[in-house]
């Protein structure tokens, strides 16, 4: 092994990153996911410390398996977050047509105000998490569309849309407020 943290890991990575792609390809049925996935694991090698490990292979063979595992999870959450999302009522939403059921002239201006309040807190997203949720969110483009648009991977979409919701709520929360 080496003295670099990770090193021996490394080189066996770059031995075995066929075999791993192949598996994270077959298990995810993605070759984009499975890429993002080799991706991941090189990054955290850097973190491993190098040490007694009796079979490096089935380490990381193990260690392409947990993150598969962790995506998968991910994804259940996001789905979750992501149906929550689209249950919101249509009167909130700024393209939305007139609702078909009676509403009061107060209905009307409540959800006229909140679709306001949610385009001033868009407005104010950093850049990056912006053109992600307009893409994702307004646009409907999945995750791996919005990723192909932006040049960047799914995992940056991930995060970037992971920023605006907090920055939505903790903007709409801070307006609701003040």
């Amino acid at each position: 092994m080496t003295d670099e943290p990770g090193g021996g890991l490394r080189a066996l990575y770059q031995l075995h990153a066929a075999s791993l792609r192949r598996f994270l390809h077959a298990r995810t049925g993605s070759a984009d996911l499975a890429g993002d996935l080799m991706q991941e694991m090189w990054l955290r090698l850097d973190g491993v410390a190098d040490g007694p490990v009796v079979d490096g292979r089935a380490y990381l063979f193990r260690m392409a398996q947990n993150l598969m595992l962790d995506q998968l999870r991910e994804r259940r959450r996001r789905d979750g977050r992501e149906r929550a999302w689209a249950e919101v009522t249509l009167d909130q939403r700024a393209d939305a047509p007139e609702p078909v059921e009676a509403t009061t002239a107060l209905d009307i201006a409540i959800g006229r105000e909140e679709v306001r309040r949610l385009a001033w807190a868009i407005d104010r997203l950093p850049a990056g998490a912006q053109r992600a949720f307009r893409l994702h969110k307004l646009e409907g483009l999945s995750h791996a569309e919005t990723a192909e648009r932006l040049g960047i991977s799914c995992k940056g979409v991930e995060k970037h849309m992971a920023t605006a919701m907090q920055h939505l709520r903790r903007l709409l929360d801070e307006r609701e407020v003040g």
